[in-house]
């Protein structure tokens, strides 16, 4: 392994994208699947939050059943980024922010926060509307540190490559870089260049081109889009690739979202290896005796 991972491996963590669904990790007895998979990982992605605002109390039980050192990265709504147009339950994108705030406050205030991520639609291209919507985003969120992930190719485009990475580094968005399928203007490529100089977040969605640009009916859509498992090859150039950019921010999480085959727990698994790092978690339930 190469010296220069082994001096810096403690600047990097590997999770997954939810804590459900991993077969690697099924055959604990602990029945809270979240405590189970603390055993295996630091960090993981809460999913579930963009698809609907989670009641201040899953949080609440998030934050006590996870050890210490924990730690979540929060989707974002996504009435927040675009993806819903309307929303019912909300008069208007202020409540809609207010609402999302109080939802994720206790893992906030357990300091288990690592980034709320804004991941926006294939869309949500290079204008002027767009840029204002970011820094409304940005604005809302206060100081929370909040990651930015683009689905549009138009924010890399040569003449807005430069461009964008200064716009977020002004703004203090943190760079989710995304491993993805090269399939057209609703993907975008690994541009590896840290944003903020705290944190920087990598997501490996799988490399699927013909399941990325499937449509269809959205259950079977989203059980071909993630079917892929990274290569041993694969996974040896993203080491090399955190070197490139790891000297410019102080932490990198990275976290595996290819899971269609239930290839993303072992993928985590073979990279945490490569990098050198070892990782136990609390046994989830286990008491102190000696605690009073």
């Amino acid at each position: 392994m190469n010296e220069n991972v082994k001096q810096k491996i403690d600047r990097v963590q590997i999770g997954l994208i939810g804590w459900n669904g991993h077969p690697l990790l099924d055959n604990s007895t602990v029945k809270d699947k979240l405590q189970a998979y603390a055993v295996h990982f630091p960090i993981v992605e809460v999913e579930s939050s963009f698809y609907a605002i989670q009641p201040q109390r899953n949080f609440e039980k998030w934050a006590r059943v996870t050890p210490p050192d924990f730690s979540f990265v929060v989707k974002a709504y996504q009435g927040m980024t675009g993806h819903r147009r309307e929303d019912p339950h909300f008069q208007n994108q202020s409540e809609m922010y207010e609402a999302f705030l109080q939802s994720i406050r206790p893992v906030q205030e357990s300091g288990k926060l690592k980034a709320v991520l804004f991941q926006y639609p294939p869309w949500f291209d290079c204008t002027r509307q767009h840029v204002d919507a970011l820094r409304y985003a940005k604005d809302k969120m206060g100081d929370l540190p909040v990651a930015l992930e683009f689905r549009n190719q138009s924010w890399f485009t040569p003449q807005m490559h430069d461009k964008t990475l200064s716009f977020m580094e002004r703004e203090g968005w943190i760079h989710s870089i995304a491993d993805e399928p090269q399939a057209g203007v609703g993907s975008v490529p690994a541009v590896l260049h840290a944003t903020n100089p705290h944190l920087t977040l990598v997501r490996f969605h799988g490399r699927n081109v013909q399941g990325w640009t499937q449509t269809g009916e959205e259950n079977n859509w989203r059980q071909v889009r993630y079917l892929y498992r990274y290569s041993e090859k694969e996974l040896l150039e993203w080491q090399e690739n955190l070197l490139r950019f790891q000297k410019d921010t102080e932490e990198i999480c990275v976290l595996f979202n290819n899971n269609s085959g239930g290839h993303a727990a072992l993928n985590a698994k073979e990279f945490m290896q490569f990098m050198g790092i070892e990782y136990q978690g609390e046994v989830a339930g286990q008491l102190n005796l000696f605690d009073l």
